[in-house]
C-alpha cells in the first residue's frame, strides 16, 4: 500500500484526531516540583538564575505547597540550604534543620502530598562536595554512614521518599539498611542511578549554594560520554534495594534514558534540571522562543523517552496548562 491509498496527514488532520492517536501523554500527575528551603520565617527570596524560583522558609513553603496541591501536581522534593556548614556536613542530618523541620509542617498541612527528600552533603559542607573529605578526594566509605544518618532523619520527619544524590557506591545498600533497622521499611529509596557531571547543573548550585569549592565532581559522579556503565550503575541500585531510579540532566540524557526504560521495569525518573530551565526563560524572555510550547515540548519527550516522572521547574506552570488542555 502506498501513496496516494496511505495518507498519513489523515492521523493529523485537527485537534481531536492528533489526541486520539497520541502515543504519549503528558499528565499532572507525572510532575515533581523540586523546592529549596532555608531557615528564617516569612523568607521567599528568588533566585537571580532562575526566574520564577524561590528560596523559602518553613512557613512560606507551607503556603506555596498548598498552591502545588491545588494545581495537582503529586509531590515535591525539598532541598535543604542550612544556618551553617562545616566539614562533616552536620547540618544535612539534624533533626532541627530546614528540611526536618519542613517535612513535619507539610505532613500537618498538606496530608495529601507525596513528600521527597534529597540525601547529599554539598549543601552542608563548607567545602561543597557530596561526602566527607580524605584531603582532597571524597572518602565513598566514611561518607556512606551520614548519608544513611541522614536519610533516617529525613524519614522520621515525614518523607514519604528519600533520594540519594551523591553518586557514593553502596548507598542505595546502605540506606535500606538504615531504614529497616530504624523501622522505617515503607520509606522509598528514589535514586539518582545515573546523575552525570553536566554543565547544566550551574543556575542550581546558586539556588543551593552548593558549588564545590575546589576541583570539580568528576571523581563521582557519570562521565558524559558513557551509558553501558549507566546501566551498570542502575542495575547496582536496584540490587541494592532502590524502589525508583533517575537519570540527571534530562534533555541531554534521553538516549540514556531510553536505554533504562528497555532494561528495567522499575519506575523511572528523569531530573529536568535548572540549566534546562533557565536557558528555556531566558531565551523567552529575549523573545526568540514560544516558552509555553518549548517548556510542554520539553517534557513531552522526557515521557516519550521512558521516564514515568519528571522533576521539574516548570511543575506549576505546566500543571496549568495541563489543567486547561494545553499541550
Amino acid at each position: 500500500m502506498s501513496f496516494p491509498l496511505v495518507r498519513m496527514r489523515r492521523l493529523r488532520r485537527n485537534e481531536t484526531i492528533r489526541r486520539m492517536v497520541a502515543e504519549t501523554t503528558l499528565g499532572v500527575s507525572d510532575l515533581i516540583y523540586p523546592m529549596f528551603v532555608c531557615p528564617g520565617k516569612g523568607v521567599r527570596q528568588p533566585v537571580g538564575s532562575m526566574p520564577g524560583v524561590d528560596r523559602f522558609s518553613v512557613d512560606t513553603l507551607v503556603e506555596e505547597c498548598k498552591q502545588v496541591a491545588d494545581l495537582g501536581v503529586p509531590a515535591v522534593i525539598l532541598f535543604g540550604i542550612p544556618e551553617k556548614k562545616d566539614a562533616l556536613g552536620r547540618g544535612a542530618y539534624d533533626k532541627n534543620g530546614p528540611v526536618p523541620l519542613a517535612l513535619r509542617a507539610l505532613r500537618r498541612a498538606v496530608p495529601g502530598l507525596a513528600l521527597a527528600a534529597d540525601v547529599c552533603m554539598c549543601e552542608y559542607t563548607d567545602h561543597g562536595h557530596c561526602g566527607i573529605l580524605d584531603k582532597d578526594t571524597v572518602h565513598n566509605d566514611a561518607t556512606l554512614e551520614l548519608l544513611a544518618k541522614a536519610a533516617v532523619v529525613y524519614a522520621q520527619a515525614g518523607a514519604h521518599i528519600v533520594a540519594p544524590s551523591d553518586m557514593m557506591d553502596g548507598r542505595v545498600g546502605e540506606i535500606r539498611e538504615a531504614l529497616d533497622e530504624a523501622e522505617l521499611p515503607d520509606t522509598l529509596i528514589m535514586s539518582y542511578a545515573a546523575k552525570y557531571c553536566s554543565a547544566f547543573y550551574g543556575p542550581f548550585r546558586e539556588a543551593a549554594d552548593s558549588a564545590p569549592q575546589f576541583g570539580d565532581r568528576k571523581t563521582y559522579q557519570m562521565d558524559p560520554a558513557n551509558v553501558r556503565q549507566a546501566l551498570r550503575e542502575v542495575a547496582l541500585d536496584v540490587e541494592e534495594g532502590a524502589d525508583i531510579v533517575m537519570v540527571k540532566p534530562a534533555l541531554p540524557y534521553l538516549d540514556v534514558l531510553a536505554h533504562m526504560r528497555d532494561e528495567f521495569d522499575l519506575p523511572l525518573a528523569a531530573y529536568h534540571v535548572s540549566g534546562e530551565y533557565s536557558m528555556i526563560k531566558a531565551a523567552a524572555q529575549l523573545g526568540w522562543i514560544d516558552h509555553d510550547r518549548v517548556m510542554m515540548e520539553s517534557l513531552l519527550s522526557i515521557k516519550r523517552a521512558g521516564a514515568d516522572m519528571i522533576l521539574t521547574y516548570f511543575a506549576k506552570e505546566a500543571a496549568k496548562l495541563l489543567a486547561g488542555g494545553g499541550k
